[in-house]
Formats: C-alpha cells, sequence, structure tokens
C-alpha cells in the first residue's frame, strides 16, 4: 500500500524537486500540490493525504496556522514541516500545532523518504538536541486526564520510537487498536500530536531521549 502525499510550498522549483525524487520510490505517492498554506488545508481536506509536506513561510496562511488546522480537522493525517528555517519560533511553533517532524530542505532525498515513511506509520522521531529543546518550550497538560494501564504502556512504546506495527506486535493488538488508544491518549493529554504526547512521557519518566539515529 503506497503512502499518499501531499507537497505544500510556494516555490515551484521545491515541488517539481520534491516531486521528481519522491516518485522514484514505488512505496510513495504524490497526491497533490499547494503553493499556499489556504490551498494546503483545502486540499488535505479534499484528499485526505496521509503525510503532508509543509514548508512554513508561505503566502495567504503560514504553515503553522495550516498545520493547526490541519491537524485538528483532520487527525490521521500528519504533517512533516519542511522549511530552510531553523530557529526555535518556528521548531516550537511547528511541533505546538501538531507536526510529527520537522526537517530542514538540505535534507538528503532518501533520509526524506525514511522520515515520511516513518510518519505515515506513526513513529516519533526525535534528536535528543530537539527534544531537550522543545521540553523546555513546549508546555505539557498540568492535569492531564488519567491514562489506563494499556494507553499507558502504548505511550511509552510510543515515546520510545515504535512504529504502530511495532506497538501492535509488542501488545498483541491490532494496528487499528493501537490508533485508536492513540487517539484517546492525545485526547485526554490535550495535545494535537505524538510528538508532544512522546514528550510528555519522556516529562514524566516513561521514556527516555533517545539516542541519535545515525544512517548510511
Amino acid at each position: 500500500m503506497t503512502i499518499r502525499i501531499l507537497i505544500a510550498d510556494d516555490h515551484s522549483v521545491v515541488r517539481q524537486g520534491l516531486h521528481m525524487f519522491l516518485s522514484l520510490d514505488s512505496e510513495l505517492e504524490i497526491v497533490g500540490e499547494a503553493t499556499n498554506g489556504l490551498e494546503a488545508v483545502n486540499q488535505a481536506r479534499k484528499l485526505k493525504p496521509d503525510v503532508v509536506l509543509m514548508d512554513l513561510i508561505m503566502p495567504q496562511m503560514d504553515g503553522i496556522t495550516a498545520i493547526e488546522i490541519i491537524r485538528h480537522e483532520l487527525p490521521d493525517v500528519e504533517v512533516i514541516a519542511l522549511t530552510s528555517v531553523l530557529e526555535d519560533t518556528a521548531v516550537i511553533g511547528a511541533i505546538k500545532a501538531g507536526a510529527i517532524g520537522y526537517l530542514l530542505k538540505d535534507t538528503q532525498a532518501n533520509e526524506l523518504c525514511r522520515a515520511i515513511k516513518a510518519a505515515a506509520a506513526g513513529q516519533v522521531q526525535l534528536s535528543p538536541q530537539a527534544a531537550a529543546r522543545l521540553m523546555h518550550e513546549v508546555r505539557t497538560p498540568e492535569n492531564p486526564q488519567a491514562l489506563t494501564d494499556r494507553e499507558t504502556d502504548v505511550l511509552s512504546l510510543l515515546a520510545n520510537g515504535k512504529a504502530n506495527k511495532e506497538i501492535a506486535l509488542s501488545l498483541h493488538i491490532s494496528e487499528t487498536t493501537v490508533k485508536t488508544h492513540v487517539s484517546n491518549i492525545l485526547t485526554k493529554l490535550g495535545v494535537p500530536s505524538r510528538t508532544q504526547a512522546a514528550l510528555y512521557a519522556v516529562r514524566i519518566g516513561l521514556a527516555s531521549l533517545p539516542p541519535i539515529e545515525k544512517h548510511s
């Protein structure tokens, strides 16, 4: 089953470049493109992609606002911020809005493909540097609703970088059940993304900051 992708960027050269090398991967399918945040939101509503690659600085509506709307209306759609901007306000804004990942535009093609597949599988991946920075800035709920034992198990595995399939195998449940548990976890914690749920798990000692993954 292919992963359906929506590309949102106001530069046609960037969209064309992404389209060209992502199309080389048989597991990925580009289902649409958007030139600004507003168009990205409308396209996401219409196409319901698995993953949106979202530029942050765009006309009409910026990427962070678009991420927030998409994650609120379409919680099954994961969003990766893909930008040339590496500033605390941008990183924090994107994650607070609900992005599952944050990549720079100079990311290697194979690394981007890997990140898209990880996002589609529900895999939270934070480098220690990013997680440490976000831990100080992204506020987790003071009094979240209590999680069930099974939800706590799912959150722990999620925060330790496990994908939905791996969580399902570990807990002997279906992937659909995993997704239901994750949805309940996000609702109870009052956060829009797995990434913020993972940060909460680290903060309460349910998981530790992951080591940096090295890819050849």
